[in-house]
């Protein structure tokens, strides 16, 4: 008779593990150190994003599907957004969006980065050195995902 391993019960992660799992940075204090996760910087572009007048969606041109994947995928908030530290400890942001057909589309651009520097620099007190914008497709209005999109 063939013997089965005893099943270990699980240990809780490390600090460490938890770092390596879900990149963060932190800043120290006298009270001792706070981190944020880039996951909630995700979020952070994700809301200042989605209030720029002429964008549809963040995360690319997957319309519907994509955004009822975003509510059971726990990591929702960093789908079509990466982030990222330089050497010099800012962040490094890119980010997919679509857009509403009709729209300038360097202009809005540009107000999403301008949105995402300001605004997570306002709320992790942490400069943005970089935001690049790729444009995955514009559609004819917000509401309707089965309308042409073009790519």
């Amino acid at each position: 008779m063939e013997k089965t391993p005893k099943e270990q019960p699980l240990k809780p992660k490390s600090a460490i593990e938890l770092e390596e799992e879900n990149p963060s940075i932190s800043e120290e204090n006298n009270a001792g150190v706070i981190k944020v996760s880039h996951e909630v910087v995700a979020s952070i572009v994700r809301i200042a994003v989605m209030a720029v007048p002429g964008v549809v969606a963040v995360g690319g041109a997957g319309g519907f599907k994509e955004e009822i994947a975003g509510i059971f995928n726990k990591r929702d908030n960093a789908l079509g957004i990466t982030v990222a530290e330089n050497d010099r400890g800012c962040y490094e942001v890119t980010v997919k969006v679509v857009l509403r057909f009709g729209v300038e589309l360097a202009k809005v651009g540009e107000d999403v980065q301008n949105a995402v520097r300001e605004q997570v620099t306002r709320m992790t007190n942490k400069k943005v050195s970089r935001v690049d914008v790729l444009i995955d497709g514009v559609r004819m209005t917000e509401k309707d995902d089965a309308s042409p999109l073009v790519r």
